[in-house]
């Protein structure tokens, strides 16, 4: 029997799915389950460990009844995950000791900012590409080891596992037998040094976290080994990579210079660096974009915290919607949002501010608006945030931008982007096949496994379902900038005073 079917894990931040594709990249089988949130207080995000991989398991054997399409036929399988969130396990009996600690989770801020006064900034910077920040795993931990009784002493004695959900699910489906990273996801933990693509001793000193809980970092394409698990048995795993990571592959970024937004709970742009790390600053990130024969690919990564996530609260918390789709409708029912702004700073905000502690506002209402204009002003947030990334990506790489490719969720919306065409004044581009993040990882592994001999072949397989255009000058989408980054200013005073 022929293998040409490759199956990606796409574990996101609200979901769980997997996807079949053929070798000419077409979906033949889809699975999805949603995944429960959990807030114990203002600011914690947490998740349960095992439902991500109870979720994960439902995906997959939805995906393989939908497609027909025996586990005999599958090449290979490939998984990409949301990143930073931070998972620990006892190694003996498999069970999580906590929830995991979710990236967009903010309890260990207080850790990040002690590391700031430590003066440890810009080694952290200097090492890592990153920022000292509770988004990334290294204070997590640090976290769970100071309100876990004992839990350093077990880390000692090598009884723990730590992961982000690439790792776990690795672990899970392996039972066990390989605990195992990529150099994508490990560069998102603020444990790695990305220059020599192993974990850093001198990081991990000054945190205090034990080297034996961390797992082994691999390229991201190569063979993790196989499944174990009776569904998959004995199917290779042969990628592993970050969402965005794996989004920037999928949308055939694969030259220095090209970017890709991905706009889901919140909007994550990269742009491939090629083979030499941009120094960065203002916010944005230098990242690794994957590891692939031995060599090391880096990226500028600029994150929007609240994207998609605005949507939701318009709709579950607000009431105000009751489907995401009508926004589009809502949005374009009015010409304007009649002085209405909205700034989504539910957990901070990200480049170019990088700051926690703020939190959002709506701002020039009147009694004349309407929930059209504050749906239209959520749409345009989401636009405008994204925006001040992109031109910071132009300005610390010295590369002027000709287009945005775009996926997730959000990028669905007409509206959206159109207004986000306008502000960039350039064009996006949104593809026949908006699955990126899964087509990367299957991308990747399907070129480990010999399904494609080089990226020229995948090359061809890329379409464009629509290009939006700039409509409106350069010098009106300058006016709008300013005026969005005046409502940001004065919200960042204010939480100043507070």
């Amino acid at each position: 029997m022929i293998k040409s079917y490759l199956l990606a894990i796409d574990q996101g931040t609200t979901s769980s799915r997997a996807i079949i594709f053929d070798n000419q990249l077409s979906v033949k089988g889809l699975g999805q389950k949603k995944l429960t949130q959990h807030y114990p207080w203002p600011g914690a995000v947490e998740q349960d460990a095992e439902e991500i991989f109870d979720t994960v398991l439902q995906s997959l054997e939805a995906a393989l009844i939908q497609s027909g399409i025996s586990k005999e036929e599958i090449a290979c399988i490939g998984i990409t995950n949301q990143r930073e969130t931070c998972i620990l396990w006892e190694k003996k009996s498999g069970k999580p000791i906590h929830r995991a600690i979710v990236w967009q989770s903010r309890q260990s801020d207080y850790i990040c900012e002690q590391w700031k006064k430590d003066g440890l900034e810009n080694i952290i910077r200097e090492k890592t590409g990153l920022l000292p920040d509770a988004y990334f795993s290294a204070s997590k931990i640090c976290w769970l080891m100071e309100h876990i009784p004992g839990l350093r002493e077990r880390m000692l004695n090598d009884e723990i596992a730590f992961g982000t959900v690439d790792s776990w699910l690795l672990w899970k489906l392996s039972n066990g037998k390989v605990h195992a990273t990529d150099a994508s996801n490990a560069s998102r933990t603020m444990l790695m040094n990305i220059e020599k693509g192993m974990w850093d001793d001198d990081l991990l000193s000054y945190f205090n976290i034990p080297s034996l809980i961390l797992p082994e970092i691999k390229a991201t394409s190569c063979n993790f080994g196989t499944v174990q698990i009776p569904l998959l048995k004995n199917i290779p795993v042969m990628a592993m990579a970050g969402d965005q990571q794996s989004a920037l592959f999928g949308q055939h970024c694969f030259s220095p210079g090209m970017a890709k937004n991905t706009y889901g709970t919140g909007c994550f742009m990269l742009m491939q660096t090629g083979d030499k790390r941009v120094n960065a600053k203002n916010g944005l990130l230098s990242t690794v974009a994957w590891q692939i024969n031995g060599k090391l690919s880096y990226a500028l990564e600029g994150s929007v915290f609240t994207a998609g996530a605005v949507v939701q609260w318009l709709r579950d918390e607000l009431g105000i919607i009751q489907t995401a789709e009508e926004t589009e409708s809502l949005a374009e029912s009015v010409n304007n949002t009649d002085g209405v702004y909205l700034v989504p700073a539910f957990t901070g905000l990200g480049a170019p501010y990088w700051n926690s502690k703020v939190r959002g506002t709506i701002t020039g209402i009147s009694r004349g608006s309407s929930k059209a204009h504050i749906v239209r002003a959520a749409l345009e947030s989401i636009a405008y945030q994204s925006a001040e990334i992109f031109a910071l990506m132009e300005e610390m790489s010295g590369i002027k931008l000709k287009k945005l490719k775009v996926d997730g969720g959000a990028s669905v919306n007409n509206f959206l982007m159109q207004f986000q065409a306008d502000l960039l004044q350039c064009d996006v581009e949104r593809p026949a096949n908006r699955e990126s993040t899964a087509l990367g990882v299957a991308m990747l592994a399907g070129l480990e496994t010999g399904i494609w001999k080089d990226v020229v072949v995948l090359e061809q397989l890329l379409e464009n379902e629509r290009v939006f255009n700039a409509k409106i000058s350069q010098n009106d989408a300058q006016i709008k900038m300013e005026q969005w980054k005046n409502v940001v200013l004065q919200l960042l005073e204010s939480s100043k005073l507070a």
